[in-house]
């Protein structure tokens, strides 16, 4: 599978933010990429009103996921991203969908609310409950997460037990102390843990981190971005994945029941 991964700053205009994927799409697409991963919230993001991404929510299928459907309607591209879809008065449900072919082919809504660092999520973002399913690109199995769901190793490790040979990130992951560690050591652990690829795309805006990459199910990073918006490629192989779990069985070696996620 040929992955790409695509990071930006998210802006206050989410016209501007849909045309910014929509080019990214066609630059994965016309590259021969058959999965392209993009960052958590793209619809509007300003430094001075956290809330703003919350207050743009749209429909499950509003205008800006309308403009992906029809680019994506083009080619055979996979496309992961999350969006805040409008639930109640004033409350949203930050949402992760994998487009192709002009359809929503699977969604997730985040379960692990950002409640930490002095941040708080859930004050107007409704949790979700249920894992997501796994979807199949290029002949591989993809599992979905989304930024903070990055810190609990039993999500991630349900989902390779569920056949995941990769496990796809869109994030927006905040600057502060140690975070820029915790963001490389957990992408490394994630992969260690699940023999997957990671594949985790960042926002890169003034507050957060940006620093996308692709870690191999041997826990070494294969490509990576910096701060600065970036689109990059790498190459997944289900061979390779298979080569790791019979050197590194740790699925098959567990002693603990399987985790369980309601």
């Amino acid at each position: 599978m040929k992955v790409a991964v695509g990071q930006f700053a998210v802006g206050k205009d989410w016209q501007a933010n849909a045309q910014t994927c929509v080019g990214l799409m066609a630059q994965a697409a016309s590259a021969g990429a058959d999965m392209l991963v993009l960052p958590e919230a793209l619809l509007a993001r300003d430094d001075n009103d956290p809330d703003l991404s919350v207050k743009s929510a749209q429909a499950a299928k509003g205008e800006f996921l309308t403009m992906l459907l029809a680019e994506a309607n083009k080619n055979a591209l996979t496309t992961i991203l999350t969006l805040h879809v409008r639930t109640t008065e004033g409350r949203a449900a930050n949402t992760l969908f994998a487009v192709r072919g002009g359809e929503v082919i699977a969604s997730y809504q985040k379960i692990h609310l950002y409640d930490a660092f002095s941040m708080q999520e859930s004050r107007l973002v409704d949790a979700g409950a249920q894992i997501p399913p796994l979807i199949e690109v290029a002949g591989m199995q993809v599992g979905l997460l989304t930024c903070y769901d990055l810190r609990f190793p039993e999500m991630a490790l349900s989902l390779a037990l569920a056949g995941a040979e990769v496990l796809v990130l869109p994030a927006a992951w905040l600057r502060g102390a140690h975070k820029e560690l915790h963001w490389a050591t957990l992408l490394i652990a994630r992969a260690l843990d699940t023999t997957c690829y990671v594949v985790a795309s960042g926002e890169c805006g003034n507050r957060n981190i940006g620093q996308s990459k692709v870690v191999d199910p041997l826990g070494v990073t294969i490509a990576g971005a910096a701060e600065a918006p970036a689109l990059f490629y790498a190459e997944l192989e289900s061979q390779r994945v298979a080569d790791v779990r019979a050197m590194l069985p740790v699925l098959k070696n567990r002693r603990f029941m399987n985790p369980v996620l309601g």
